[in-house]
């Protein structure tokens, strides 16, 4: 008597067998980098910290940007930052939401003009910052507007690179809105624009929060476009008006990194901490009105 064995059974194993093998491996890469970067990103924050730490008093925060170590502050990088970052953070989002908002409600998926706006936006999204700010000196700077190296000069410029990431998470935001949102304002009589307005505009709020906070994080920590745009090293007085100059903190965080002088790296540490505890204060006032549009829905 001999027993026949069915050679696919056999086959279908082996393969599986495989496939389990390159999933544990693929996982097990995937944990390590994840892992790495971890660890990585923990050591970074440590050293900054310990090196930083002993230059976070008083005197550093309300002191003016100097090429002198101990006269080395960032209050006119702070007050810089802010006067550069937050006009163009909100002009951006007034916008993104007016576009999202028309795209998303008011214009037909297959039409040309949503076609050609959805190629612009993808195409500025992919553009390095440098090149942001050499259209800024070029038109904006100097140029048609000829506004100068001053403060309203770096926030449109900011507000323009940060527009196409704003757009885009807006976008996605007003395309998450349930559609019985819609359908039931339109029940009760409403206008295409009061729909919009009273009833998926709010409840896209939290998405729109989240992705205006990572663009304003991003026009935050970006130094290479206000460099073109003749940002100083070294500023002895807070801005007062959007014609004034102006230092921001990662262009200053370079300019003591970069010095000689050993005491400059604890400046730069410093400011490094000051710049990290903005960007958690964006993000946690994202959260904040993330949570409460949530919960007001």
């Amino acid at each position: 008597m001999s027993i026949i064995l069915d050679p696919s059974v056999s086959l279908t194993s082996t393969v599986d067998g495989k496939r389990r093998r390159k999933d544990m491996l693929f996982l097990a890469l995937l944990w390590f980098g994840i892992l790495l970067a971890v660890v990585t990103l923990v050591v970074l924050l440590v050293d900054t910290f310990l090196t930083g730490r002993s230059r976070l008093n008083w005197e550093f925060l309300s002191g003016h940007t100097s090429p002198f170590a101990e006269d080395a502050g960032v209050q006119s990088a702070i007050f810089g930052s802010l006067w550069v970052v937050l006009p163009a953070g909100i002009s951006s989002l007034l916008i993104a939401i007016g576009t999202a908002a028309y795209l998303e409600e008011f214009t037909k998926p297959e039409s040309k003009v949503q076609a050609f706006i959805n190629l612009t936006i993808q195409t500025l999204a992919g553009v390095p910052s440098i090149v942001y700010g050499i259209l800024g000196l070029a038109f904006v700077a100097r140029g048609p507007l000829d506004w100068g190296f001053t403060v309203r000069t770096a926030s449109v410029v900011l507000a323009m690179m940060i527009l196409p990431v704003m757009i885009v998470a807006s976008r996605e935001a007003i395309r998450a809105v349930p559609s019985s949102y819609r359908e039931g304002a339109f029940a009760l009589g409403c206008s295409r624009w009061q729909c919009v307005r009273q009833q998926v505009l709010p409840a896209a709020v939290p998405g729109i929060a989240t992705g205006s906070i990572l663009g304003v994080s991003r026009a935050l920590g970006e130094s290479a476009p206000l460099i073109m745009l003749g940002a100083l090293a070294y500023v002895s007085s807070n801005p007062t008006g959007f014609g004034d100059y102006y230092t921001v903190l990662p262009l200053s965080i370079y300019k003591y990194a970069t010095e000689a002088d050993s005491e400059f790296q604890y400046a730069a540490a410093g400011a490094i901490i000051v710049l990290l505890a903005m960007l958690l204060v964006l993000n946690f006032t994202a959260i904040v009105i993330r949570d409460r549009s949530r919960k007001s829905l």
